[in-house]
C-alpha cells in the first residue's frame, strides 16, 4: 500500500466515524420527537441517559483527526477536509444535544396538549421531518462533495425558518387565549427553538461542503 493509499484509508475511516455520529444524532432526534408526541417519559429519560455516547463519538473523531494531522501533515484540500470534518462533528454533536433538550421538555410537560395546540404540533412535526432530511442530505453532500445538494440543504432551512416563525406566532396567540396553558406553551416554544437550531447546524454542514470545494466561506442563507 502506497503512502497516499494509506492516507486515503485513514480519511475514509474518519468519515465513517463522522457518519456514525450523524446516525446517532439522527436516531436521537427521531426518538425524542416520538417520545414527545406520545408523551413517553421513560423513552425521554433513556435519551438523556444515553447522551454520553454522542460525546464519546465526538471525542473519538477529534482524537483521530489530530492523529492524522500529526502523522501525515496534510496540506490544501486534504487538510481542509479534516478540519471541516471536525467542524461538522461539532454540529452533529449539537444536534444530539438538542434531542436531549427535547426529551427534557417532554418530561417537564407530562401531559397531552389540548385540541387548540393541533396546528403548532403539526408544524413541529413538519420541522422535524425537514431537519431529518437535512441531516441525511447534509452528510451526503459532504461525503460526496456535492455542491448542488449542499445548496438544496440550505434551501430546506428556509422552510424550517418559515415554520418556526409561524409556530412562534401561533403559540403566542394561544397563550393569550389560554393563559392557564403557559407552562405547556413555554415548553413547545423551547422545542420549536431546538428544531430551528438543529436546521441551522445542518446548514453549517452544507456551508462546510462549499468551503471544502471553494476554499472560502459562503453564507448559503443569504
Amino acid at each position: 500500500m502506497t503512502a497516499r493509499e494509506f492516507f486515503d484509508e485513514e480519511l475514509n475511516s474518519l468519515q465513517n466515524q463522522l457518519s456514525e455520529l450523524c446516525r446517532f444524532a439522527q436516531h436521537a432526534l427521531e426518538r425524542s420527537l416520538n417520545a414527545f408526541e406520545t408523551q413517553d417519559i421513560q423513552a425521554s429519560q433513556d435519551i438523556i441517559d444515553n447522551d454520553d455516547k454522542a460525546d464519546l463519538l465526538y471525542e473519538e473523531i477529534i482524537d483521530y483527526a489530530i492523529l492524522i494531522i500529526t502523522k501525515q501533515q496534510p496540506v490544501a484540500t486534504d487538510l481542509r477536509k479534516i478540519i471541516m470534518t471536525i467542524r461538522i462533528a461539532t454540529d452533529f454533536e449539537r444536534v444530539a444535544d438538542f434531542a436531549v433538550n427535547i426529551a427534557k421538555s417532554t418530561i417537564r410537560l407530562g401531559k397531552k396538549a389540548d385540541p387548540s395546540m393541533k396546528k403548532a404540533l403539526t408544524n413541529l412535526h413538519r420541522m422535524y421531518e425537514i431537519s431529518n432530511r437535512m441531516l441525511v442530505d447534509g452528510l451526503k453532500s459532504f461525503i460526496e462533495v456535492d455542491m448542488q445538494l449542499a445548496k438544496q440543504v440550505a434551501e430546506m432551512d428556509d422552510e424550517v425558518d418559515n415554520l418556526y416563525g409561524e409556530t412562534i406566532r401561533e403559540l403566542f396567540q394561544l397563550n393569550q387565549k389560554h393563559p392557564e396553558n403557559i407552562q405547556y406553551v413555554t415548553q413547545l416554544l423551547f422545542i420549536c427553538r431546538y428544531l430551528e437550531r438543529t436546521a441551522d447546524h445542518i446548514t453549517n454542514v452544507a456551508e462546510n461542503t462549499v468551503y471544502l470545494v471553494k476554499g472560502k466561506h459562503l453564507d448559503l442563507n443569504e
